[in-house]
């Protein structure tokens, strides 16, 4: 949905435009691909769009649960109202599980150490087994992961935890035909039978995130984990998802250069020719990557401008040449593209960097706007 916008902004503050329309869209799409259940994954903030809201969309189309890293997001969910099934997995050994069993949250166990500290501080808790398949970073070792089944059944028969799932993260499925994956499907199917093998029958057995959903239903089993592509962002880069952010930001002053004019810190832009410095009111404390200064451009008066001297911390100068630009028309940093403005993909490529970075590495001090059907039907 291309957002429309005043030409003239309503004030001095930057705005982020968060579409829930787009977020229902993704949704739709990947609740069609996955083999089972959908999986909405809030974490960071709903990467940066706001989790409650992102969370109550995805749920109205085609998600059923939620999934996040730590326990405080997983309480936050809580606190904001959703009594749906909700997953964190990156917690300290030392975590509060009794709170989380009593706030019904279900826990991934990396470790022995972990599984042993759920099944004495929340009894009861439903834990999913994690693997690392291929990333030698969250998840148990495939040398440990004998043992973690073997304990975990002994813990579930003794009535102190309920094996509710499996899981695995794949480290390369953005690039579908790359020989790791068969190898991680491969190492997920061998954890499934050893499991199996040691007594436990998890009902929920997961692998998929974004890209995998998008390109290899062998990865797919009972559920797929979607976070970046509820908000639009493919990793893959096969799909046509919907972004929802939309960041203007207000030309506070305009100012003619003359040839050899320098611009911001380090004088890195120079003037060449006579032309019209734009300055927006905003930098890399909003969250714009200092990589993409002499890079970047933005929409300004129908035009692409590009962005001249180094990002500083509230400011940033656009050169717009002889556009008929004034203090108080608005530049669209970026958006879904719909009207020829940058995008977020845009941005993440100017920065060397990827799209996720972006959208959560945006700034406290931008005034969030959020729209969508969900929000017009709620009372």
């Amino acid at each position: 949905m291309t957002v429309a916008v005043a030409a003239r902004s309503t004030g001095t503050q930057p705005r982020l435009h968060i579409d829930l329309d787009a977020v229902a869209a993704n949704t739709r799409l990947f609740a069609d691909r996955a083999g089972g259940e959908v999986m909405a994954v809030v974490k960071a903030d709903g990467f940066g769009h706001g989790a409650a809201a992102v969370a109550r969309t995805a749920l109205a189309h085609g998600a059923t649960r939620l999934g996040v890293t730590s326990l405080a997001e997983a309480f936050a969910l809580r606190a904001d109202g959703l009594d749906v099934p909700v997953l964190s997995w990156l917690n300290p050994v030392d975590a509060d599980w009794q709170a989380a069993q009593l706030a019904n949250i279900d826990v991934a166990v990396p470790s022995l150490d972990h599984l042993r500290a759920v099944a004495e501080a929340g009894p009861g808790s439903r834990v999913h087994l994690h693997l690392d398949v291929d990333m030698a970073r969250d998840g148990a070792a495939p040398g440990d992961w004998p043992a973690l089944c073997a304990a975990a059944t002994r813990f579930e028969r003794g009535g102190r935890i309920r094996v509710a799932g499996i899981m695995g993260h794949l480290g390369r499925a953005d690039e579908p035909k790359h020989a790791a994956n068969a190898a991680a499907r491969a190492r997920f199917g061998w954890a499934l039978e050893v499991a199996r093998a040691a007594g436990l029958c998890p009902a929920d057995r997961h692998l998929a995130a974004t890209a995998a959903t998008l390109t290899d239903p062998r990865t797919h089993h009972t559920m797929c984990r979607i976070g970046a592509g509820l908000v639009g962002i493919d990793p893959s880069r096969t799909t046509v998802l919907r972004p929802a952010l939309t960041l203007t930001a207000p030309v506070i002053t305009i100012r003619a250069a003359q040839p050899g004019t320098a611009v911001g810190y380090g004088h890195t832009w120079v003037a060449d020719r006579p032309t019209t410095l734009a300055l927006l009111p905003l930098g890399y404390a909003d969250g714009l990557p200092l990589m993409a200064s002499g890079r970047g451009d933005v929409l300004l008066a129908g035009r692409r401008c590009p962005l001249v001297g180094r990002i500083s911390m509230d400011m940033t100068v656009v050169d717009v040449g002889e556009l008929p630009v004034a203090a108080g028309d608005l530049a669209t940093v970026f958006g879904p593209g719909d009207a020829g403005e940058p995008t977020v993909r845009d941005w993440a490529g100017w920065a060397d960097t990827i799209e996720h970075e972006i959208v959560t590495g945006l700034g406290s001090r931008l005034h969030h706007t959020t729209t969508g059907t969900l929000l017009r039907n709620q009372p």
